[in-house]
């Protein structure tokens, strides 16, 4: 049970529980602009206090937990990914001997947190070679275009990537309840891989 303070110690309180989603929002700015300049730092400031205050979005709870080691293999997994799907991409549009084959999957996810389903998604769309062209928020899936697929080997492959960065983030910045929902799927297909074998 959240208990809601008054007065400064209250809007401290409330600052300091929202700040990494407000941070967030900036990043988020910086990374759709494509830039990492002062100014796109503070027209993402000026768009995250639109957004936090004068539409009055319902506040968002937050597990309390960062993991800064998790946070780190994230952000440099991420732009690992960015490095190679930039290359695959040009190399499938330069590449006149072969049509990149393109696909529509269904990625069912392992958490039910909108927050968590915003992140994957949005981290899926950012790598170059996949978009998110819809949500099923109820049943928690994600539905991506992919270009440079040919089997249903590759399709499969770009679920479970999608489902590695859903698990990448729960381990930043998930709750200990999101934590377990993940770990038993982990555990399953580590079990499924060896059954195959």
């Amino acid at each position: 049970m959240i208990r809601h303070l008054r007065g400064p110690k209250g809007l401290i309180a409330q600052t300091w529980r929202q700040l990494p989603f407000f941070l967030w929002l900036v990043a988020l700015w910086m990374l759709l602009w494509g830039q990492f300049t002062v100014i796109a730092f503070l027209t993402g400031l000026v768009a995250a206090i639109l957004v936090t205050r004068v539409f009055r979005l319902p506040p968002v709870e937050l597990s309390g937990r960062v993991n800064l080691w998790y946070g780190l293999v994230f952000v440099l997994a991420f732009l690992g990914a960015l490095v190679k799907g930039s290359l695959l991409v040009a190399w499938q549009v330069v590449n006149p001997r072969r049509y990149p084959g393109v696909a529509v999957i269904a990625v069912p996810l392992a958490t039910n947190d909108e927050l968590i389903l915003a992140h994957t998604a949005v981290t899926a769309s950012l790598i170059p070679g996949s978009l998110v062209i819809d949500i099923d928020r109820d049943e928690s899936v994600l539905y991506l275009h992919v270009i440079g697929v040919s089997s249903d080997a590759d399709v499969e492959a770009q679920r479970r990537q999608v489902q590695r960065w859903e698990r990448r983030i729960v381990r930043a910045v998930g709750s200990r309840a999101q934590l377990a929902q993940v770990t038993p799927a982990r555990t399953g297909q580590a079990e499924a891989k060896e059954a195959s074998r």
